[in-house]
Parts: structure tokens; C-alpha cells; sequence
């Protein structure tokens, strides 16, 4: 199982917030090419890096943040936020990220999505799955889709997509355990979907039990700034 570590972006600064909530909002380090660089001195290989301005301005405003992160460390990045348009995406490209997930887009427009898909394949183009009550999550995740999780995922598998970063926002930085019972039911139902876990990791265990689920990768997030995972314990998944 990928182990990834996350780094949200607020003003250059590496933050974290609460169920998505730009008002609970926390600030861990004024420099996120000095995180990044711990990450990849523990042996993480992977960086999932959000960029939560370019989520609200709706296009990218921490590229000159990722051109630093990807000069400087040899993490696999995959970003994301503000990404909109087909340019935004090559922008984040040329910057150094080697894929991008497509957020909130992928629920709006998939016409958008699939034909990025075709046009940068579907190694590099990450789709992600906001849920809640395993339900698809719109708009900043204020409100629930007709949409199932599953169906959702089958439908962008069917149009070619292989990757997909699962959250449960109701557990997105609250310290409270990854969603099992979904991650279980989803790898049942579709098992060549390759599913990335995001939403709740908080311990040691629970990376372990996202491994046993057969998860294709954890986002961890707020327990490595919070310290109820250390970065120390990880190396064994990484090794």
C-alpha cells in the first residue's frame, strides 16, 4: 500500500482544515519545501499536495510552491485544487507534478474529466471521490449528490480512470478513523479500482487496517502534524 502524505496550501503555508472548513483552519509550518523534504528523508516516495487556494480562486495559486517542492525532492506529486481547464492542468504539469486529481470537477463536469483522461492518460490523472454516508459530495462538500460512491466509481472505471482518492468528509481531519466499512464495500464491488483512502487516518493501526483491506493508498494528513502517527513508524510500508 502507498503511503501518502499530505500537504494543504493556504498563502504558501502548510495548513490543515476540519471537514474541509476554511474556518477551522490550522497552520503548521510556514514552509512546506521543509516538510516535504522530512517526508522524503523518512523514505516516503509519494506527496499529495492541495492547493486550497486555488480550490477557492478556482484556478492554481501555489504553483511557484510545487515548482519549489518538485526541484527540490524527488516525491511523486500529485496536485490539486483550482484545477479547472485543460491549460491548468498542463500548468501543473510543467511545475513538476507527475499527476493531478481532479476534484469537484470530476462531479460537475466528467465530459471535462474523461477527456483529460484521454488526452494524459489515466496514470496521471487521479479522480477523486468526495463522499459522505457513502454518497457522492458537492459543492465544497456543503451538499449530498443522488449519487452512490459506487456508482460514481464504476462509472468513471468504465470510462477509463484506474485511480481514485476516497474521502469521507466527515471525518476529514477530525482524528476519528478511516471509513472502513465503505473502503470494504467498495473493494468488494470494484475490485480493479485502485482506491486511495483519505478522511480520518489516525494511528498506526489504522494504516494497518486499511492494508489488510486492500486499499491501493492512504492519505495521511493531520496525525503526522498532530504526532499521533510519526513518521518514524511508517518507514516499514515504505521500505
Amino acid at each position: 500500500m502507498e503511503i501518502i502524505p499530505a500537504i494543504d496550501l493556504i498563502g504558501g503555508q502548510c495548513v490543515r482544515l476540519t471537514e474541509g472548513d476554511f474556518a477551522q483552519q490550522t497552520t503548521y509550518d510556514s514552509d512546506p519545501l521543509a516538510v516535504a523534504q522530512r517526508f522524503e528523508q523518512h523514505g516516503m516516495r509519494r506527496l499529495h499536495l492541495v492547493d486550497l487556494d486555488g480550490a477557492r480562486a478556482k484556478r492554481p495559486v501555489n504553483l511557484p510552491v510545487l515548482e519549489r517542492i518538485a526541484r527540490h525532492t524527488n516525491l511523486i506529486i500529485d496536485f490539486g485544487g483550482g484545477l479547472q481547464q485543460e491549460e491548468a492542468v498542463r500548468q501543473a504539469f510543467d511545475a513538476g507534478a507527475a499527476q493531478i486529481t481532479a476534484g469537484s470537477i470530476a462531479v460537475r463536469e466528467p465530459d471535462t474529466v474523461q477527456a483529460w483522461l484521454r488526452s494524459f492518460g489515466a496514470e496521471r490523472i487521479i479522480v477523486g471521490a468526495d463522499f459522505r454516508d457513502n454518497h457522492i459530495s458537492i459543492n465544497a462538500w456543503a451538499e449530498q449528490s443522488e449519487r452512490t460512491l459506487a456508482e460514481f466509481v464504476a462509472a468513471y472505471l468504465g470510462a477509463g480512470a484506474a485511480t481514485f482518492v476516497c474521502t469521507d468528509v466527515s471525518k476529514d481531519g477530525k482524528l476519528q478513523g478511516p471509513s472502513l466499512g465503505a473502503y470494504k464495500a467498495l473493494r468488494a464491488e470494484l475490485p480493479q479500482a485502485q482506491l486511495v483512502a483519505s478522511g480520518g487516518v489516525t494511528t498506526i493501526a489504522d494504516v494497518e487496517a486499511l492494508a489488510e483491506v486492500g486499499m491501493y493508498g492512504a492519505i495521511i494528513g493531520k496525525a503526522i502534524y498532530e504526532g499521533t502517527i510519526r513518521l518514524e513508524d511508517l518507514s516499514r510500508f515504505v521500505a
